[in-house]
């Protein structure tokens, strides 16, 4: 049967047990199988692509029907179906396993989808379809977040974060874990904060082009620039970043004045440095000075200034900037 997404709280999930959830919003299929389903759940959960149980049906169904003597319920997961799932649903249903609960958790499913179609008319089973989130669903659930957690924030912070995760629950929900850790012992937080503490989820290059100047590789920076369509927003997120990124290679600089052991500098600065990364940011430490360093930051603002004075030029003044520095080769 269909049930419609604001109807969700209605149904019953102890009493159904066979469930078809599809649509684009996989952060949101997440959070309703977390939430609802595996959070009060207190057996077994299998999680299957469809191909490995295409590929072995006869294993599949001993792992479903096999019960041990300390728990005899379990929740099967499958990601990524097709209508070839189908029979299987329909041989699970028929063989009425006691103690099993089944999700389906698809993409998008046309109207013709035999799939989709069965779970919408088998009284049985559940079907919702979940939609993308817009901007103003997300900055409500941010909204209630801030105001769960005591945490007063401007409108521009929620509107940056709104950003940050391009339409995507699974990236918000990531990102405000982030948020809540900082929170902890920051009961106030500020705009810089969150350009710290979260990542732009659709346009990861920042830190790759921010990085890749940083270390003098000009091929790589221009590639980077010319592949990427930046907006006035991106260019502050990109200046936000290369000071941060700035600020943080400062510092290790003035570490490596009191040890020449680049691995143990780069360990001990905090937040950690991902090990993807250590190799570019040693690269980083060799090209500059932390005079030269410093030079950069005071740059960084001044740019930065003269991107919000001039909006309309902005993508220029960002871009020729970035080559500046990357071209640079005595720091």
């Amino acid at each position: 049967m269909i049930i419609k997404l604001f109807e969700i709280n209605k149904i019953d999930f102890k009493k159904n047990h066979f469930y078809l959830f599809y649509g684009e919003n996989n952060g949101h299929i997440n959070q309703i199988i977390r939430e609802k389903i595996s959070k009060n759940f207190s057996g077994e959960t299998h999680r299957y692509d469809e191909h490995e149980i295409l590929n072995n049906k006869n294993n599949f169904f001993n792992n479903i029907l096999n019960t041990s003597f300390f728990e005899n319920r379990k929740l099967i997961i499958v990601s990524r179906p097709t209508d070839k799932i189908k029979e299987i649903v329909e041989e699970i249903i028929e063989r009425k396993i006691k103690d099993l609960t089944l999700v389906v958790n698809s993409a998008g499913l046309d109207k013709k989808s035999k799939l989709r179609n069965f779970f919408e008319k088998s009284l049985e089973t559940i079907c919702i379809a979940f939609y993308a989130d817009n901007d103003q669903s997300l900055s409500k659930i941010i909204d209630h977040f801030f105001k769960e957690q005591k945490v007063k924030v401007s409108q521009e912070i929620i509107n940056l974060i709104v950003t940050r995760c391009k339409g995507d629950r699974q990236n918000l929900n990531n990102e405000l874990e982030k948020i809540k850790s900082f929170i902890i012992t920051n009961k106030k937080i500020k705009i810089d904060d969150i350009f710290k503490l979260t990542n732009l989820a659709e346009n990861h290059d920042v830190s790759q082009l921010i990085d890749q100047c940083l270390a003098k590789n000009k091929r790589k920076t221009l590639n980077i620039l010319s592949e990427n369509n930046y907006n006035l927003d991106d260019c502050i997120l990109v200046i936000r970043t290369f000071l941060n990124k700035a600020k943080r290679l400062l510092i290790l600089s003035e570490k490596m004045k009191n040890s020449k052991n680049v691995d143990s500098v780069i360990a001990s600065i905090r937040p950690p440095i991902f090990w993807k990364d250590k190799g570019i940011v040693k690269q980083q430490l060799t090209k500059w000075t932390c005079d030269g360093i410093e030079n950069l930051i005071f740059n960084i603002n001044q740019t930065e200034l003269l991107i919000k004075q001039n909006s309309s030029n902005s993508i220029n003044i960002l871009s020729n900037f970035i080559i500046e520095q990357c071209s640079v080769t005595n720091n």
